[in-house]
Order: C-alpha cells, then sequence, then structure tokens
C-alpha cells in the first residue's frame, strides 16, 4: 500500500506552478503550491492557503430551510447535482465550518458557482 503522505507529496509535485493537478470540481483547483525545506534538507511542497470568498461573489438562485435530518451532502446532491460539491454551498454561505449550516431552520443561500453572473435585474 502506498504512504498517503507520499501520494499527495507526489499529486503537489505533479506540475509547474500554481498548478496543483486538482479537478476543476474541487474547492483546490487553481490553488497553486509552495515549498518548504526542512531543517534535515527534505523538500517539502504544500499546498498554498485557499480564501474563502466573499459570499457577495455569488448570485443566489433560491433559499433553503435546514429541515430535520439534512446534511450538507445532502442538500448539495439534490440543489448542486453533487454530494462532493458540498463545500459550494459553505462558500456561498460564508462558512467556515460546514457543520453550522446544518442547523434546523438555517436559511442557506444556494448559488451560481463563483464568478458566473445571475440576472440580478430578473423578476422571480
Amino acid at each position: 500500500m502506498t504512504d498517503p503522505l507520499q501520494a499527495l507529496q507526489a499529486l503537489l509535485q505533479g506540475g509547474g506552478a500554481g498548478d496543483t493537478r486538482f479537478p476543476p470540481t474541487s474547492r483546490y483547483h487553481g490553488v497553486g503550491t509552495a515549498t518548504l525545506t526542512t531543517a534535515d534538507g527534505r523538500t517539502v511542497v504544500y499546498l498554498r492557503r485557499r480564501l474563502v470568498p466573499s459570499p457577495e461573489r455569488f448570485d443566489t438562485l433560491r433559499e433553503y430551510v435546514v429541515v430535520e435530518g439534512d446534511r450538507l451532502d445532502l442538500i448539495a446532491a439534490r440543489f448542486v447535482g453533487d454530494p462532493e460539491q458540498f463545500w459550494r454551498v459553505c462558500d456561498a454561505n460564508g462558512a467556515v465550518r460546514p457543520g453550522e449550516l446544518e442547523e434546523v431552520g438555517r436559511r442557506l443561500r444556494l448559488t451560481l458557482p463563483e464568478g458566473v453572473p445571475g440576472d440580478r435585474g430578473a423578476d422571480a
């Protein structure tokens, strides 16, 4: 079995500057890498920090009120079409800790992806 840390290092070292080889659906797509040389001379490649975008950068499609039994992956599967895209719901609602969005009664913004403009002037 491959050592997970070595596998991650291989993934991160794969490309040139800024190329992290994460798919476009990943929250880390486009996030660059950096290197650190340890005291013993090893070079460690790491993923740079991903800053959570401001919720104002997203156009709201609809709102959803969390009910008993809801989880972010289920909400993402229902409204985004992919449970692994739960992080999009987090970004649109300014959540750093996903669990805070699963409170019953919480109103969530379900949005277009960041940078995709909506029709802000259209009547509903």
